[in-house]
């Protein structure tokens, strides 16, 4: 009898367990057995994010894979009593043999599929994607960074996106490039979508990540035949992360911002490969060994004042990234005779 009622416990902590893994939405799991108490109140959510964050290559996960990402989340409902119509078993109670039936179960239900999924890839995390403008257009005219056309034009066209407060970074999240994935397989294919940042989303999203992708990037996201029921859905949770950027052909460019004058000069990075953000810029005038701050004034615009006397050039301009602190140097790369909304391209790039 002991048996039997061990055995019957243990079926019904699979039937709990699995039942968590299967509704990752919700805020608990319902309890069938009670009719109203949730079993694992908090930590379903947390087992699905740990397992549906998947790599874009497909694969399985090995039993000690997903037992290390299975038991963080058991731990706080082992002690969480199940009541049954004869006696009430505490689950940390059940024998051993549960963690080896649990992990042969679950891992069966979950991978046996060739749809099989990976754990939390490092560098994955969870965000809303919307998407604005025409269905199949290239995004905003301009935006908040101040590329202006560029963002009509290849490489950025199709492939731009605005972000939320948190991601911006008052425009030092500018230029920077992210991977998009979306988790619904069934309108949704495996593979991520490119986007470079060149505009700020909405504020009513300035407390969590939002991508606000052009209407041509999230279409993309979708299996053949589905890019309009994605795009009917509005808002889709995703998973996100850095990428390097990268353009090929490409070397870094500094446009001359209109209104620039010999004491007030206002720059644009084009085509910063790699990190693709700027953390800060110098200047460093013909003749003079010394490098002038600049400063950020919006978005990626960066200006310098240089006071009582004009600046000589040709000039020099250092970057150094926001997100790795790495710096690149463009020798004179402006000429003594530049123009305002004049583009000068140097002869060098970050490696990727």
């Amino acid at each position: 009898m002991k048996c039997f009622l061990r055995v019957q416990s243990l079926c019904a902590t699979l039937a709990l367990l699995l039942h968590a893994i299967v509704q990752p939405m919700s805020n608990g799991v319902y309890d069938p057995i009670s009719g109203r108490a949730p079993l694992l109140p908090t930590y379903n959510h947390q087992l699905f994010r740990r397992v549906a964050l998947y790599n874009g290559n497909g694969g399985s996960l090995s039993v000690s894979q997903f037992f290390f990402i299975l038991l963080p989340t058991l731990r706080p409902a082992a002690q969480s009593q199940l009541s049954t119509a004869s006696a009430s078993l505490h689950i940390m109670e059940t024998h051993s043999c549960f963690f080896a039936v649990a992990l042969v179960v679950s891992s069966s239900v979950l991978f046996a599929s060739g749809d099989s999924l990976r754990p939390f890839a490092r560098g994955w995390y969870s965000a809303t994607a919307t998407w604005y403008g025409s269905p199949d257009g290239d995004g905003s005219d301009g935006g908040a960074c101040g590329y202006g056309t560029m963002v009509d034009v290849r490489p950025y066209r199709a492939r731009v996106g605005a972000v939320s407060p948190v991601l911006f970074k008052n425009g030092e999240g500018c230029g920077a490039c992210y991977k998009v994935k979306c988790l619904d397989r069934s309108i949704c294919t495996r593979k991520a979508v490119t986007v470079i940042i060149t505009d700020q989303a909405p504020d009513r999203f300035s407390d969590r990540p939002l991508l606000d992708l052009s209407g041509a990037a999230f279409s993309r996201m979708a299996v053949t035949g589905y890019s309009g029921s994605l795009r009917n859905r509005g808002e889709m949770p995703v998973i996100y992360r850095r990428t390097k950027c990268k353009y090929p052909g490409k070397n870094i460019a500094f446009r001359v911002n209109e209104g620039s004058t010999g004491y007030w000069l206002s720059l644009l990075v084009e085509f910063e490969e790699g990190d693709g953000d700027i953390g800060s810029m110098h200047i460093r005038q013909a003749g003079s060994e010394e490098w002038l701050e600049m400063q950020q004034i919006w978005g990626a615009n960066w200006v310098i004042n240089s006071g009582r006397w004009p600046l000589r050039g040709p000039l020099s301009v250092k970057l150094t990234t926001l997100s790795t602190g790495k710096t690149l140097a463009a020798r004179d790369v402006i000429p003594g005779n530049w123009s305002p909304k004049a583009t000068y391209t140097s002869r060098l790039n970050f490696r990727v």
